[in-house]
């Protein structure tokens, strides 16, 4: 049986999306989703084909990554294949030697989901453990109630400018453009996504978040969402947050998850208080030279 590795074009990052789609379930671990390569597409279409990877078996997809920076590439596989011991096996190869078009030489990291098998080949590798993150989840088997008050109205391109200051202040970074809303609308599975902003009562944006659903009865993913600086401990987090999950349940989705650095308190507090449930902490593993 031969494993291939490879770099889908564009037309077929699809294929990739598709295969994810079909590994979401509610008890699966924290993983790759469909919405991470969504989130990434604000870079554009060919930039995104350009950082997934795809390992098939006699055709099949059996692993996706998506490379998130140069040094660290975030991965899954179909859940049948989680102690398949010749896919873990060239996944380490392939991880660990640059030739291979996956990871660069010197410090690096993988982000992949508990239970791998290629957990226990990279302990035997001598890989590490990076800082912990906290995944979260809230189900979406009841309706959900929003309570706070708060203005909460969709964000299209006509309020890109929106989304890209609150990011740029919530992140402390100067990245987000204009251009980030309209690259991202333009992704073929952005129909199953919905962008939202909370405004205050000068209709000044307060908060974003961005949803992405994976297909009816699977579930959802919050990437990204954020607070302007200026307008934090006022509860504007919290219901941006209800008013993502709620769009999640209008789309189908079962429930909602999202991830965060366990460091970051106050988004951990905000998504508590969002009736999500923090879970058991996880973390990347990183090879430091």
């Amino acid at each position: 049986m031969t494993m291939v590795l490879s770099t889908p074009t564009a037309g077929q990052v699809g294929d990739a999306i598709a295969a994810l789609r079909e590994w979401q379930h509610d008890d699966a671990p924290m993983q790759l989703h469909p919405g991470d390569i969504g989130w990434n597409h604000r870079f554009g279409t060919a930039e995104t084909a350009a950082v997934v990877r795809t390992w098939r078996r006699d055709g099949r997809i059996l692993a996706v990554g998506m490379l998130d920076s140069p040094t660290l590439v975030r991965m899954t596989v179909a859940p049948d294949a989680f102690r398949d011991e010749d896919l873990a096996r060239r996944l380490v190869k392939d991880l660990s030697l640059p030739e291979r078009g996956v990871l660069p030489e010197g410090t690096v990291a993988v982000e992949a989901p508990r239970g791998l098998l290629l957990h226990d080949l990279l302990d035997e590798e001598g890989w590490g453990v990076d800082e912990p993150w906290t995944p979260l989840f809230r189900d979406l088997a009841e309706a959900v109630e929003d309570d706070s008050g708060v203005s909460i109205r969709a964000v299209g391109l006509e309020q890109a400018q929106d989304f890209a200051d609150v990011l740029r202040s919530a992140f402390n970074t100067t990245r987000p453009t204009r251009e980030y809303r309209r690259e991202m609308s333009a992704a073929p599975f952005y129909a199953e996504a919905r962008c939202l902003g909370a405004y205050d009562d000068q209709g000044n944006p307060t908060a974003v978040v961005t949803v992405w659903s994976a297909g009816p009865g699977k579930p959802g993913l919050v990437e990204p969402m954020g607070v302007h600086a200026d307008h934090r401990g006022r509860g504007y987090g919290r219901a941006i947050t209800v008013a993502g999950a709620a769009a999640l349940r209008e789309l189908g989705s079962s429930s909602v998850r999202v991830c965060t650095p366990s460091s970051n308190v106050g988004g951990v507090a905000t998504y508590k208080a969002a009736g999500f449930t923090a879970m058991p902490e996880i973390a990347d593993r990183i090879r430091r030279v």
